[in-house]
Formats: C-alpha cells, structure tokens, sequence
C-alpha cells in the first residue's frame, strides 16, 4: 500500500490531468450535442485524446519500471520514451485531423445556431478544471527545472510525462479560449461557418504541439546523453586522481528518466600495478555513484591517449 501511494504521488501530474479530462470530454460533448456547435465537438475530441495520452503514458511507466533481464541487460526503461512518442502521433493524428476535419465539415455544411449558455457553463467548468490541472503541472516543472529557462529545461528532461502534460494543458487552455471567442463571434455576426474556423484553428495548435512532442520524444528514444552539469562532475572527479594522465572521453545516456550509463576512456600512468588499478577503478565507480545517484551502469576503459578518439572536456 505504501508502494502504491508513493507512485501515485510520483504520478500526480498524469493523474490530475486524466481526472479532470475524463470529466471535461464528458461535459463537452453534451454542450457539443445541445449546441450543435463545432469548437465543442472538437473540445470533446481533445479532451478524450488527452485522456488517453495519460492513460498510455502511465502504462509506459508501468512498463518501464520492469528490471533487467537477459533480453534488455540495462532495463526496460526507454520503453516510456516510445509511449511518448505515440502519445505525440495520436495528438496530431486523432487530436489536430478529427479538429481540422470536424472544422471543414462545419464550414460546407454549417448546423443552425442553437442557445449557447451550455457551452458557456461548459467552457467556464473546463477552464477551472484544465487551470488546476496546468497549475499542477507548473508547480511540479518549476520544481525540477532549477534555474534554467523552461525551453531549456524542456529540452533537457528526460522524463516525458511532465512536459507532454505541461503541453496538453497549455494547449488545451488555448482551444478553450479559441472555442469560447468561436461560439460568441458564431452568435454575434450570426454565421455558424465562424465556429467551424475556431475548430481548424484548435487542430492547427494540437498539430503544432505534437511536432514538437514528436521531436522530443524521438530524441530520447534515440538516446540522449545526461545532463551537461553532470557531464561536468564525472570529468572532475576523473581530472583530479594523479593515476590518470588523460581522460580520453566520458560518453553517457540515458536509459530511463533516472537511469544513466556513463562510458569512460582514460590513459593510467605506466607504472601503475594492476591491483592498484583495480581498487583505483573501484574508488572511482563509488565516487561517481556517491555524486551523481541516477548512475547505473559504469565502464571505465584503461586507453593509451594516442589510441583512443578524444573527446573535449566541458568547459
């Protein structure tokens, strides 16, 4: 039981935004059936799509979460990295094609104009709900970016979760307000075609958001290395033993949001005795861990300077 509160406070970002999704998709294809109106259909669509973006991105830490085996020696931990890039084409395909399809249709064929107070209620309940949930998000980013720009933090993190979520809300924020300014212009200049545009605009700006999940989430599927600071800190725990006369390269990845293989090539000095060099290696290896925990795997290959490919220490 312990386990399970610790995850879903872990997880409370997926879980806000998927509760108050649930409920808002609900909500808005109600108004989209008394309305008729298209922004609203569209609304309902995106908020069932996030909905189940949530739900595959915690089934992709479910998976991820598997240890190691003879198949997958260094975890399973990427497999969430390849969730978030379905969560990405499932944003443009269902999300931004079912909006800009819905958005034509109600241009050619407009439906006539109905009340639109339940859209109105509607929208107010899902800007509450969708607020929250980008607050919640906000509050969990801000406290893990540290001092970096959020763009930077964004293309620096390796847990997809936070951002795409952070995505999602953000963009979900700003179909509301599309949607709500296409039902008012709808009804003000009595032409149901304007509420179809507002739906093509919603699907333009989740097309938009999953190109850049899509690429995000394509490099760390890839393997992207571990942050420059850390980078930094193996360097300088290598640079300061006087058995190593060169560093040749550190080369790291990340094989999951909080898992880490480094890969070091250093020139020993000549006369050093291979015990020495064994217990030399083991000190290292327990610094490094000490220093930077997220490291799960450590290879430090003994290389003559002249031999190895060279790699620029960090400035």
């Amino acid at each position: 039981m312990a386990g399970l509160s610790r995850k879903i406070r872990e997880n409370i970002v997926l879980y806000g935004a998927l509760f108050a999704n649930v409920g808002i998709a609900v909500a808005k294809f109600v108004a989209a059936a008394i309305s008729g109106s298209s922004s609203m259909l569209t609304e309902g669509v995106h908020s069932l799509v996030d909905s189940g973006n949530q739900v595959l991105l915690l089934y992709g830490q479910a998976k991820a979460r598997r240890p190691a085996d003879a198949t997958h020696p260094f975890g399973y931990g990427r497999e969430l990295y390849f969730w978030a890039f379905v969560v990405a084409i499932l944003i443009f395909a269902v999300g931004a094609g079912v909006s800009i399809y819905e958005g034509w249709l109600h241009i050619a064929d407009p439906e006539p104009l109905r009340d639109p107070t339940i859209n109105y209620v509607v929208l107010g309940v899902a800007v509450l709900l969708e607020g929250t949930s980008w607050f919640i998000a906000v509050r969990e980013f801000n406290g893990k970016r540290g001092a970096s720009s959020w763009w930077q933090s964004i293309r620096r993190s390796k847990d997809p979760a936070g951002f795409i979520v952070l995505f999602e809300d953000s963009a979900a924020l700003i179909g509301l307000a599309i949607a709500g300014i296409g039902v008012w212009a709808s009804h003000y200049f009595a032409n149901p075609r304007i509420d179809g545009f507002a739906s093509i605009a919603i699907g333009l700006i989740l097309a938009g958001v999953a190109i850049l999940l899509a690429r995000e989430a394509k490099g760390l599927l890839i393997g992207e290395s571990a942050d420059p600071a850390i980078i930094s800190a193996l360097w300088t725990i290598l640079a300061k033993r006087s058995q190593i006369s060169a560093v040749n390269h550190v080369r790291t990845i990340h094989t999951a949001p909080d898992a880490v293989f480094v890969a070091i090539s250093a020139d020993f000095v000549d006369d050093l005795p291979m015990g020495d060099a064994e217990r030399l290696i083991e000190d290292i290896e327990r610094e490094m861990k000490a220093c930077v925990p997220d490291l799960t795997s450590i290879y430090i290959r003994p290389e003559k300077q002249s031999d190895a490919v060279r790699q620029t220490p960090p400035a």
